[in-house]
């Protein structure tokens, strides 16, 4: 059974800084990429950063590019999100999610963590 489990949301200010995890279980993690997603109120879910569990390749979206990044530990089976320069536009429900590196489409989503992030 396939498991994943976000924390490390919360409130911050403007400026500041946020590190979500996300701890997978049930996953052949060779096989998989890790990825971060966001939902803001009354907004689509949109793509936040994906990264190779083997490779450690990352993309991200080019509203974070440069502020966040992404991260795993493969000893502890946890992806990372270290969020800096945090802006307001930022705040939404983050997902961790996994796809097999033989499909596009992500198929294993956590509970979501929120992250607010106020002016």
């Amino acid at each position: 059974q396939v498991q994943l489990v976000e924390s490390g949301g919360g409130l911050v200010q403007a400026g500041g800084s946020k590190k979500l995890s996300c701890v997978a279980s049930g996953l052949t993690f060779i096989n998989y990429y890790m990825g971060w997603f966001r939902q803001a109120p009354g907004k689509e879910r949109e793509f936040v950063a994906n990264i190779s569990w083997t490779l450690g390749t990352t993309y991200y979206a080019d509203s974070v590019k440069g502020r966040f990044t992404i991260s795993v530990d493969n000893a502890k089976n946890t992806v990372y999100l270290q969020m800096d320069s945090l802006k307001p536009e930022d705040t939404a429900v983050y997902y961790c999610a996994a796809r097999s590196v033989l499909q596009m489409k992500y198929n294993y989503w956590g509970q979501g963590t929120q992250v607010t992030v106020s002016s």
